[in-house]
């Protein structure tokens, strides 16, 4: 074989427009210090707020900390990248940034479903909530989300490695999965299928659970007498859901379409999408429009002792 094994990827993303990479880079950069403030400020106010130790705000936090290593493994290499015009990885950085991309976003999938069930229970079953979300359960959905992440995601891509030979040009602007198995030169079939199959049951049976979840808590808002009750309860899980669409939505697109050479620009629109935007929209939509979550804050700036 004439072709020479890759030691390094060329990430092309933007190569040859330099004001969409400076475009791109000030809202990276903006896109990181929200997603980093944000995320940063729930985890110190539930962390210090003992009002706040409940399994929502414990799942919350494991939402948190996904986004802020989520984002922390891509973008910073990103804004880095868009300062020159043909960006070099190594193939061992790649390979990492690959799988630690892959294990923290799907289990955001999983932890997403985790939290539609846990309000699910709150809003059906308000009197016996903590009964049945109790800490043991509540840790224990939390490692199966962690867990069954790295099992259906990263280790097939460890236990089939793939070989990359030749053309190292990723047109893409992080190392993505989708955007590497186009360069794989040996035979890559049956990998393929187990990404679409895996892909499948990450995204589209969280997704459908959710769904099935809120549709169960419209139910039950539905049941509310008081209009106020039921008009807040509406606007959370409208906002919760309006997240949950676009995450799911990009990542369905994503990795479930069929691959193509003629997508890459759809796809870095996506990774902007459920790699930047949702960090910076999670904090802001789960956590600091709640006004508990704002008394906690306010009592935090103010140093003040609780009652």
């Amino acid at each position: 074989m004439n072709d020479t094994e890759v030691t390094e990827f060329v990430l092309i993303g933007f190569s040859g427009k330099p004001k969409t990479r400076m475009g791109l880079m000030g809202f990276l950069i903006f896109a990181y210090l929200v997603t980093m403030i944000g995320n940063g400020l729930i985890l110190l106010v539930v962390v210090t707020e003992p009002r706040l130790h409940n399994p929502m705000y414990f799942f919350l936090c494991n939402l948190s900390i996904i986004d802020i290593c989520f984002t922390t493994t891509t973008i910073p290499q990103a804004i880095a990248n868009c300062l020159v015009d043909r960006p070099i990885m190594s193939f061992n950085m790649c390979y990492i940034q690959m799988n630690v991309g892959m294990q923290l976003g799907t289990t955001e999938c999983f932890l997403l479903a985790v939290m539609a069930y846990d309000r699910y229970v709150a809003i059906s079953n308000p009197l016996r909530y903590m009964i049945i979300m109790n800490w043991k359960v509540c840790v224990t959905l939390s490692v199966f989300s962690w867990v069954g992440a790295f099992m259906l995601a990263v280790v097939p891509i460890i236990a089939q490695p793939s070989q990359f030979c030749g053309h190292n040009e990723v047109d893409h602007i992080v190392c993505d999965l989708t955007a590497l198995m186009k360069l794989v030169c040996s035979d890559n079939s049956v990998g393929q299928v187990v990404m679409f199959f895996t892909s499948s049951f990450t995204l589209l049976f969280p997704f459908s659970f959710i769904l099935f979840s809120y549709l169960r808590i419209l139910v039950a808002i539905l049941r509310l007498h008081a209009s106020g009750g039921r008009w807040k309860a509406f606007s959370t899980c409208g906002s919760h859901l309006t997240v949950v669409g676009i995450y799911y939505g990009t990542c369905i697109f994503t990795y479930i379409k069929p691959q193509s050479n003629s997508t890459e620009e759809r796809d870095k629109i996506s990774f902007l999408f459920y790699g930047t935007v949702i960090p910076l929209l999670n904090p802001l939509i789960y956590s600091l429009r709640n006004q508990e979550v704002k008394g906690a804050l306010k009592r935090l700036t103010e140093k003040k002792p609780l009652a």
